[in-house]
């Protein structure tokens, strides 16, 4: 994994997507408010992943990042430019600088346009080199992602689901962006072909330079693939560190009944943190109850977490939580659970 540098690449302050639904009582507006108030960081080199149940917001955050939705607010400035600014002809003339990687391959793939043609025509469309230039580099794109050359003239439905994902990839790096956004790239893929499309991701960061956002559910593949990550709930970060700090210190209780839910990607996390069991649902992102947003479903909750909102406070070394039962040392002022040594 690569150091992380003194100046951020990317940085999200307060950064707020709100849709309106149907009027309610008496034509009165509402809104879900599936981001509000994500901040945070992503140095360069470094992959950033944001890890949460579905409903948490964070597919939707790597959508605002990437100017695919419209912002309630907030700012995004990738390097010098505040991307979350721009509009129209400006936003196209950065946008090579930022691509993104989607979920399901083969609905981001034309199905009418050939593998080559698709790679091809990103070169065209962000004016990469010269035109006499774009074919060779294409096929180079080709080569660097693990498909073969006489693969070029295949339509996507010729592809399996890690080979359409590989064209994907390989379209996203035409542009040579500085940033790569991942939401969810491999959970449509078998379990096996995960494995090869995520070393391939790492291996092409590390010699590409690239810094990487990384949206998944699945904790395996966020400690495989993220230096920092964070938590979201509903809407907000409730903890964020270091991957080591995180899976060996978790002090959120969602985090840690996060942990608990987890398929064993660690031998040893159960007996370690010991089993944190979810009760109920999340609440409507349109009625946000007052105070912690998690506290309806916390097993330590106490009356102040129902009335009054924690903030997201630095705890040092980087970690940082929202939780009114960790103190300022970092350590849990609810009970230890079975087996816990955290």
């Amino acid at each position: 994994m690569t150091a992380p540098s003194a100046e951020p690449l990317l940085r999200v302050r307060d950064l707020q997507v709100h849709f309106p639904v149907g009027g309610g009582l008496l034509g009165a507006r509402r809104v879900v408010r599936a981001v509000d108030g994500v901040s945070f960081d992503i140095a360069r080199g470094r992959t950033f992943g944001i890890v949460g149940e579905s409903g948490s917001g964070k597919s939707t955050t790597a959508l605002a990042v990437m100017r695919l939705v419209t912002l309630s607010g907030g700012t995004i400035r990738l390097g010098q430019d505040n991307i979350g600014a721009l509009q129209g002809e400006a936003l196209r003339r950065v946008r090579r600088r930022f691509q993104i990687v989607f979920q399901d391959p083969f609905a981001a793939l034309n199905p009418r346009k050939r593998a080559g043609d698709a790679v091809l025509e990103a070169l065209e469309l962000m004016q990469v080199g010269d035109p006499a230039s774009r074919p060779l580099r294409a096929r180079e794109l080709f080569e660097q992602t693990g498909l073969r050359p006489e693969q070029w003239a295949l339509f996507p439905h010729q592809f399996s689901g890690g080979q359409r994902q590989r064209i994907v990839l390989a379209r996203a790096l035409a542009a040579q962006p500085e940033l790569l956004v991942c939401d969810e790239p491999v959970s449509a893929l078998d379990v096996a072909i995960q494995a090869q499309i995520l070393n391939l991701m790492r291996r092409l960061q590390q010699s590409l330079g690239l810094t990487c956002l990384f949206i998944s559910h699945d904790l395996g593949v966020i400690r495989h693939m993220c230096d920092d990550i964070a938590v979201m709930y509903l809407g907000q970060i409730v903890e964020q560190a270091s991957r080591e700090t995180l899976f060996q210190r978790p002090l959120h209780p969602y985090t840690r009944a996060l942990w608990s839910a987890a398929p064993s990607f660690d031998p040893g996390a159960r007996s370690r943190h010991g089993r944190l069991r979810l009760q109920g649902d999340p609440p409507s992102p349109i009625d946000v109850p007052p105070g912690c947003r998690f506290a309806g479903r916390c097993p330590h909750a106490l009356p102040l977490c129902h009335t009054q909102a924690p903030a997201l406070r630095e705890l040092g070394g980087g970690q940082r939580v929202a939780c009114h039962r960790v103190d300022d040392s970092a350590t849990p002022l609810y009970p230890a659970l079975p087996g816990d040594r955290s």
